[in-house]
């Protein structure tokens, strides 16, 4: 498993989506609503809203994906890094799974880039969020 897992790292970090800083808006949805997960708050560097409406929100699962790495985003950036941490561990372990749209259109698995959010804080690398 390790010796998979590291060429996959090697190229997740070499890629484009990695050199920047990226934030999630929403997941694909059969009727094209889009979430509410805080993309214009994080977008806008508004971190303190965007944690206000991810974490007030009753109308999104609190085991969403979106959510939690926007929240864990949010929270790396306002220096919560144990909160951040939490977040995106969630986010991996969810049961709920799917592939969001990253700010450059490309596509990623929700539990990869939870995990990768997760590897890049403690490194001070650019945040991964997720973005549409």
């Amino acid at each position: 498993m390790k010796k998979i897992m590291l060429p996959l790292l090697a190229v997740a970090f070499a890629s484009p989506a990695a050199a920047q800083s990226i934030v999630v808006v929403t997941a694909p949805q059969a009727d094209s609503t889009v979430l509410p997960v805080a993309y214009a708050e994080l977008r806008a560097g508004e971190n303190t809203a965007a944690v206000t409406k991810l974490t007030g929100n009753a109308a999104l699962d609190a085991r969403d994906p979106s959510r939690l790495i926007n929240l864990g985003t949010a929270y790396a950036r306002l220096g919560r890094t144990a909160d951040a941490a939490a977040a995106y561990e969630a986010a991996a372990a969810s049961p709920i799974r799917y592939d969001l749209e990253l700010a450059d259109g490309s596509y990623m698995d929700s539990r990869w880039a939870a995990r990768t959010a997760l590897a890049r804080l403690g490194g001070r690398q650019p945040l991964l969020a997720l973005a549409r």
